[in-house]
């Protein structure tokens, strides 16, 4: 196996850590309304349980709420109950039509919470992509072993770190961005 293939397999891992992270950071409610914090709902629709984006369409007309319009108007308890049991912790108000959710102010507890719960969330992503390094680092020390020269696996423990720093920069700026996000009020 050679240097690049190695470089490319923990470069993959690395990418997908960080979309990952996305993913996580777009559910983290930080006082502005996001449809991402509904992805999780469930709901029981003929005898199955599908996402809450199969049976309603889920939309922001403002900062501050998120309506969710059944498709059909039986589903209008089903979807209400499911936003209820859920651990979204926004009481929903149906009008017999659509079902708004009015995202409350966070609190500045709850903003010091979020911020450590985002920190977390950074340093898990920081130590997947230490791993992804790791890995590829022992491939090539393997591939060393096996009769690549020394030099091409120098040249390839270094394109390896230079991978490395610039994933550990981008879940910083994700972070950051994350971070200010939540704490403007």
């Amino acid at each position: 196996m050679d240097t690049l293939a190695i470089r490319q397999e923990a470069e993959e891992k690395m990418k997908m850590t960080l979309e990952f992270l996305d993913e996580t950071f777009s559910r983290i409610r930080a006082g502005r309304a996001n449809t991402h914090i509904l992805d999780g709902i469930r709901v029981e629709y003929y005898g199955s349980n599908v996402p809450l984006s199969n049976v309603a369409t889920v939309t922001t007309p403002d900062a501050k709420t998120i309506v969710v319009q059944p498709w059909e108007k039986s589903m209008l308890k089903v979807v209400e109950k499911a936003i209820m049991d859920s651990e979204v912790g926004i009481t929903p108000e149906n009008n017999g039509e659509v079902i708004r959710l009015g995202i409350p102010p966070l609190t500045e507890e709850r903003r010091k919470q979020l911020v450590k719960q985002t920190k977390q969330e950074a340093e898990d992503a920081k130590i997947s992509i230490r791993n992804a390094r790791r890995e590829g680092m022992e491939e090539i020390k393997k591939a060393v072993k096996n009769g690549l020269p020394e030099d091409m696996g120098k040249d390839g423990e270094n394109e390896l770190q230079k991978l490395h720093d610039k994933y550990i920069k981008r879940v910083d700026e994700a972070f950051a961005e994350k971070e200010k996000e939540i704490l403007t009020v």
